[in-house]
């Protein structure tokens, strides 16, 4: 039985060794927090920092191939691993996307439409936006400048961190897809989805997105074209916005990402199996939807202190709802504790029942 090591323990970790155990492979698992989310479920977790060098070359001992759940990982250390292994995706795909402003200048090279940028903060009318170059998820590291005097509030909310500036997008829509491609090229891109934010962070992803089809055309030839951009095997999700009827990038991450929950209930196979698949050399399944439409809510953290997730069952009594709890063992505010699918004939009815179940649920 072939062995996968996974860089990070957290809910994606978790998905991903779900869903490797069903295709037959052991996990073993790399994340600094003992009886991480993901090291509940995995054969076995090592504790340790996996921006430890020392600890990535552990895991890489006990694996046969090995991937990662988080940017933060030590791409350098991943680069040398890449010689003696199968290490997706790519060492060099995330050395790239990992600071975002290389990853903006990657993207604009390769002929990508994206939003105005550049690397000088005070190069832009007001307002903009000030953008860590690496480390920011969940909007933590983005910064709204609507005026001179904002400027230093917003380094300061950054805390002194490299950043740069990008030009305001006057977006009708958050869009996303996730797809997946195997090292020979071989891709398979999920359905377009509408994600909505509160806060900054994914409240609400509505699958297929409710747009034209020129727009989820346009949408999915990006997607292809990013894809291809890059190297190395596994699961990219790329964000994007509407704007005047174009679909300009906003962000890709090379990994599992919030936007293709959905895919576990929604969809033949789901973005974790597809990933699994991959990077171990297996052909990929089908990304198409198997039902009409989904609708996925994040269960985020509303009290500091122990999580005690209640309503579970009864959320889970509505027809075409299934929650996933991630096993975190204490809760905050707008921390990711979980997420729930509803699954419809229609995205008004699915909607409705995410939202009747979500109500049930606590943490």
């Amino acid at each position: 039985m072939k062995t996968i090591g996974i860089a990070g323990g957290g809910q994606l970790g978790r998905m991903l060794a779900e869903a490797a155990h069903v295709l037959g492979f052991k996990i073993v698992v790399l994340d600094p927090t003992p009886g991480s989310p993901a090291g509940q479920v995995a054969d076995e977790q090592i504790v340790g920092d996996y921006k430890d060098g020392a600890m990535l070359r552990a895991l890489a001992e006990k694996s046969d191939f090995l991937t990662y759940e988080i940017e933060s990982v030590n791409a350098d250390v991943l680069e040398e691993l890449s010689t003696k292994m199968p290490v997706n995706p790519s060492p060099k795909t995330l050395g790239i996307i990992k600071d975002k402003l290389t990853q903006k200048r990657f993207l604009q090279e390769h002929g990508i439409p994206v939003a105005e940028f550049s690397d000088d903060v005070e190069h832009f009318g007001y307002p903009y936006i000030l953008k860590a170059r690496s480390g920011g998820f969940d909007g933590r590291g983005n910064a709204l400048v609507e005026k001179a005097e904002a400027l230093q509030a917003a380094q300061e909310k950054l805390k002194g961190a490299p950043a740069y500036a990008e030009r305001v997008v006057p977006f009708e829509k958050e869009l996303a897809i996730v797809a997946a491609r195997t090292a020979k090229g071989e891709m398979q891109i999920f359905p377009l989805v509408e994600t909505m934010h509160k806060n900054h962070i994914c409240h609400m992803v509505l699958a297929p997105a409710p747009v034209s089809k020129e727009v989820a055309q346009k949408a999915h030839d990006l997607a292809q074209k990013v894809l291809a951009s890059f190297d190395g095997a596994g699961v990219f999700a790329i964000e994007m916005f509407l704007a005047n009827g174009e679909v300009l990038v906003n962000e890709v991450a090379p990994r599992v990402h919030n936007s293709g929950h959905f895919t576990i209930e929604a969809c033949h196979a789901s973005q974790f199996e597809q990933h699994i698949r991959a990077i171990s050399g297996m052909p990929l399944g089908n990304s198409s939807m198997k039902v009409p439409a989904a609708v996925m809510i994040n269960i985020l953290g509303e009290r500091s202190g122990t999580a005690e997730p209640r309503g579970v069952e009864e959320a889970e009594k509505i027809e075409g709802v299934k929650v996933h709890i991630y096993g975190k063992m204490e809760t905050r505010p707008e921390r990711k504790m979980g997420h729930l699918t509803a699954v419809a004939d229609t995205l008004e009815e699915a909607k409705e029942k995410a939202e009747k179940a979500r109500a049930l649920i606590s943490i």
